[in-house]
């Protein structure tokens, strides 16, 4: 069965995948632009301004990666396996103190001795430009076989949906 650009539900996607996003506290970021690894990162979504942000501290590789701006992708599979999502942006460090206030928490001071003071924390801003989203209904074993059947043929997963959606607001 073939799936042509407008059969897909693209709200019931974008949903899907902000549910995710609010569901779920990390996933996977990579700097596309440079020579490094994905690596977890905790989100904070702003699902109003269709922005990810992420606290880090200034002398990490990623802060190095980002620099004065890259593009980067993340990846979130939610732990039911429902959802398997990829999204893509240009990444920049943010210096909006008020942003930073909302999202610091007991567990981001931990990383920092001089708490939200301290000169190293920095926070990294990615509006969401585009995401490629999976839903699956089926479950985990019945998707094992359906994608392995997918990767040794010409065979289409019939699981549920997928599309690349726009995010941009």
């Amino acid at each position: 069965m073939s799936h042509h650009q407008n059969d897909h539900d693209t709200e019931a996607l974008r949903k899907a995948l902000f549910s995710a996003l609010n569901d779920e506290r990390t996933g996977m970021l990579a700097v596309t632009d440079r020579n490094s690894h994905a690596q977890p990162m905790t989100h904070f979504f702003d699902e109003e301004a269709r922005v990810l942000r992420f606290i880090t501290a200034n002398d990490t590789d990623l802060a190095r990666d980002v620099g004065s701006g890259a593009q980067a992708h993340f990846t979130l599979t939610t732990s039911n396996r429902e959802v398997y999502a990829c999204m893509s942006g240009p990444i920049t460090a943010s210096d909006d103190r008020n942003k930073l206030e909302d999202l610091w928490s007991p567990a981001a001071a931990m990383w920092f001795e001089g708490g939200i003071d301290d000169p190293k924390v920095l926070l990294l801003e990615m509006p969401l430009h585009e995401a490629a989203v999976w839903t699956v209904d089926a479950n985990a074993l019945q998707f094992g076989i359906e994608m392995l059947r997918a990767n040794l043929g010409d065979h289409t997963p019939d699981l549920g949906d997928h599309a690349v959606i726009r995010l941009a607001a």
